[in-house]
């Protein structure tokens, strides 16, 4: 009965951490439509906002590192963090600026069928700089999943080819930022979780926004009353964005990262609804049909993944079970070499 409430327990908290992922993730793409959309709040500077997220995550993860010492920082000398964070920083700074940019011009149930191109661009990005290796099969998949969401994006009622353009680059920057994070981090044995990944990425993402923004929207915020800060509003949102972050930690962390890539697709699909049923925007059958197809190829490619992944961690448990039984025969023949040299 002790193990049945356990596994009760471990299930209950599994669809929490999905539940409050799915919820906090929701909330912060509704909410960052909300400020930047002329037709909403119409506060269009998405490189202000971006920003605001930055500082605020930057400084809640200091606290939580430095002074109230949760998390423990990662050893990084600063040629490391030179040569590895600081390009990282860069490309989430591009990710995150042309992704919220996004915002003003599509709807959100239309970003999010856009955003099913993202394995189709880790894996081209990964074939390019020689990191995995082409498949034919997986060519397939991938030119399913454009095909899908080619086929969205002519359905969609109100296509803007500047939006489009926005988000393509913010897919593009975001997928090399991840194939970086395994070239640069991941490969040299270090791991950053979302608190310590603030607390190295968000003040150096902050230092490159500061540039386009001199340029771009500082002199317009100064000139207009939008120059006026809202407390309750940025604040309350920057602190959906780093609950985002906790989130994810949650969620990997108890779960798996293939748990997310499933609440991801259910968090996809009620955006989609929620964008058709409360905000108005429109969707139509052809953007169902297309997201359909793209939904199926990025479900085979995580089904792909995991029995990859299962094929090789299955390989490397063989290897470590040859490797003890071949050390419990070298034992054995050493006792078996003693005994005889005692008789």
């Amino acid at each position: 009965m002790a193990l049945s409430d356990g596994v009760v327990k471990k299930v209950l908290l599994s669809y929490a951490y999905v539940g409050i992922w799915i919820f906090l993730s929701f909330t912060v793409i509704v909410y960052n439509k909300y400020i930047l959309d002329r037709k909403l709040y119409n506060w269009p500077f998405p490189i202000s906002l971006t920003m605001i997220h930055m500082a605020f995550c930057s400084s809640l993860a200091y606290l939580l590192v430095k002074v109230f010492k949760l998390v423990e920082p990662v050893s990084m000398s600063r040629d490391l963090y030179l040569k590895s964070v600081v390009p990282i920083g860069a490309l989430y700074a591009l990710s995150l600026w042309f992704s919220n940019s996004a915002y003003i011009f599509l709807s959100v149930s239309f970003i999010q069928m856009l955003k099913a191109l993202m394995p189709v661009a880790v894996y081209s990005i990964g074939i390019l700089i020689k990191k995995d290796p082409f498949k034919s099969d997986t060519m397939v998949n991938m030119l399913s999943i454009s095909f899908g969401v080619a086929v969205a994006a002519y359905g969609e009622a109100k296509f803007n080819s500047w939006g489009v353009s926005l988000q393509l680059m913010a897919v593009g920057f975001e997928a090399t930022r991840l194939v970086l994070i395994q070239i640069l981090l991941n490969a040299k044995g270090i791991s950053l979780n979302p608190i310590t990944s603030l607390y190295y990425v968000a003040p150096c993402c902050f230092a490159f926004l500061c540039i386009p923004w001199i340029v771009v929207e500082f002199p317009v915020l100064k000139e207009t009353s939008s120059f006026h800060f809202d407390f309750v509003i940025f604040g309350t949102n920057s602190l959906c964005a780093f609950a985002l972050n906790l989130a994810v930690f949650l969620l990997v962390g108890k779960t798996s990262a293939l748990t997310m890539n499933v609440a991801g697709v259910v968090k996809d699909w009620l955006l989609i609804a929620f964008s058709w049923s409360v905000i108005k925007d429109t969707v139509t059958p052809i953007n169902l049909i297309g997201y359909l197809i793209a939904f199926i190829g990025v479900a085979y490619y995580n089904h792909a993944k995991l029995q990859a992944l299962k094929a090789a961690e299955a390989q490397k448990k063989a290897q470590q079970d040859n490797v003890e039984a071949g050390k419990l025969l070298e034992d054995r023949d050493e006792d078996g070499k003693k005994n005889e040299t005692q008789d």
